[in-house]
């Protein structure tokens, strides 16, 4: 948190206490006391609000012919379908890119790794554990992502730590943060960590029970002296949603009551017992509304500029309660219902993750900032690793641009790719976020070719 807000005595935009023992930092989001008089830019240096970058992921893709209508041309409007209906609300926020291809020049297609290796490298990977180029979130984030609290965040609602489509190689792929109260204590927990001590952990239980906001009591009184009624209300409604997730988080630490029939199994001779879990859906649905509330937060005080969250895991390793095959299985083991025309489970998997990706929107519309909203000043790249996991195809590999970048780009487009290189898109969010870069790729991917369509 480095920026000043211009107010008659200058402060940082960070609330600052000692909590349990150790240095504490609530950032603020941006108030309108502290932007000129449009909301576009900060009153005391007349630097533009920033603009964000994140991605959101899914596994499986789409059932094709029954998400989005296809297109031949780029034009205005998005045909959303059963499966994406939930998306409606957001067809103004939103840019849709169909017929893009995925060339491997001979390589193999490794199945649920190619698709996202490809299109977030611009390189197809000659084995399925290559990682052969940086993705490009963080070459958006060598960019832009500096001067923040934390260069990036990554957080995945599936509970597989590994499972985050953010690398610099094979070797140095980041972790997500799989766990709510794990997020919360990073956001706003201890600063300090006693170098003496490898196995420190902040208490959050007892964080919660106090609460953070409880240590910013004197300071948030001052701060609300000498700010308007719309930022008193801001501020407000912010600290109200910090409130509502540590609930949410207490209930998680509660130890649950006792159950005589509840009992432990023994270690199982297993081959698979080593791999996490399989997690039921309803899990990943509560888990990513909880982090997408914590993610937004830090993201609308500045804490970062760049951001990865994962829906489901490429192999979609979770399966619907009561049933026994997790997404995965059922699109090679569910057979098309003849009415449908499609498989009807995998389908309402399929249908839950665009739901989750509403979710995930409206919780980023719902943070006013400025003349806008937090989205508007956001650029998502949200996209998956298949377009028909049934048949492992990745030519015409869904992707999905949310919020406008702040007015850096046009929305409510569906783009027609013809089949031209899916690098095309990435080149094109790079070149929105300032990545001084003329071409990406390598082989066939290798294009210098924004998606003009797109730009102002």
């Amino acid at each position: 948190m480095t920026f000043i807000i211009p107010r008659a005595r200058s402060r940082r935009a960070a609330l600052r206490s000692v909590f349990g023992g150790g240095a504490v930092t609530l950032g603020l989001p941006f108030l309108d006391a502290w932007l000129n008089d449009s909301g576009t830019a900060l009153a005391a240096s007349g630097s533009p609000l920033p603009t964000r970058f994140g991605t959101w992921y899914w596994g499986m893709g789409q059932t094709p012919g029954h998400a989005i209508v296809e297109k031949k041309e780029t034009s205005p409007g998005i045909g959303f379908l059963e499966e994406t209906a939930a998306l409606i609300p957001f067809k103004d926020k939103l840019s849709y890119f169909g017929n893009f291809n995925m060339p491997l020049d001979g390589r193999s297609n490794y199945t649920h790794f190619t698709g996202w290796i490809a299109n977030r490298t611009g390189t197809a990977p000659q084995r399925g554990t290559e990682i052969p180029a940086p993705t490009f979130d963080l070459l958006i984030a060598d960019a832009i992502g500096n001067n923040t609290r934390f260069k990036t965040i990554d957080v995945t609602s599936v509970g597989i730590a590994r499972e985050n489509y953010s690398a610099r190689s094979a070797d140095s792929r980041a972790a997500a943060e799989i766990s709510p109260v794990a997020l919360y204590a990073r956001l706003f927990g201890p600063e300090f960590v006693d170098p003496n001590k490898a196995d420190f952990k902040p208490d959050v239980s007892v964080m919660l029970q106090r609460s953070v906001l409880s240590a910013f009591v004197e300071d948030g009184k001052d701060l609300a002296k000498g700010i308007g009624a719309s930022d008193k209300a801001r501020l407000d409604e912010y600290f109200t949603s910090i409130r509502q997730v540590e609930n949410q988080l207490a209930l998680q630490l509660q130890k649950p009551p006792p159950n005589d029939v509840c009992l432990k199994p023994g270690t199982p001779n297993d081959p698979l017992a080593g791999l996490a879990a399989v997690r039921e859906m309803g899990t990943v649905i509560e888990t990513h509304k909880v982090m997408s509330r914590l993610l937004a937060m830090a993201v609308a005080c500045n804490q970062t500029r760049v951001f990865n969250m994962v829906f489901t895991d490429n192999f979609a390793n979770v399966r619907r309660n009561g049933e026994t095959y997790t997404h995965h299985l059922l699109t090679h083991e569910e057979a098309i219902d003849d009415k449908l025309g499609y498989q009807p489970l995998a389908f309402w998997f399929n249908k839950t993750a665009m739901n989750g990706f509403a979710t995930y929107l409206e919780t980023l519309s719902s943070i006013k900032e400025g003349g806008g909203t937090l989205l508007d000043n956001c650029l998502v790249f949200a996209t998956t690793e298949s377009n028909y996991a049934r048949l492992h195809t990745i030519d015409g590999l869904p992707i999905y641009f949310a919020g406008s970048a702040g007015g850096r780009i046009r929305t409510g487009l569906h783009i027609a790719g013809n089949g031209d290189p899916i690098t095309r898109v990435g080149l094109t969010a790079m070149r929105v976020m300032g990545v001084p870069i003329e071409k990406w790729g390598t082989n066939s991917l290798q294009t210098s070719k924004p998606v003009t369509e797109i730009l102002f």
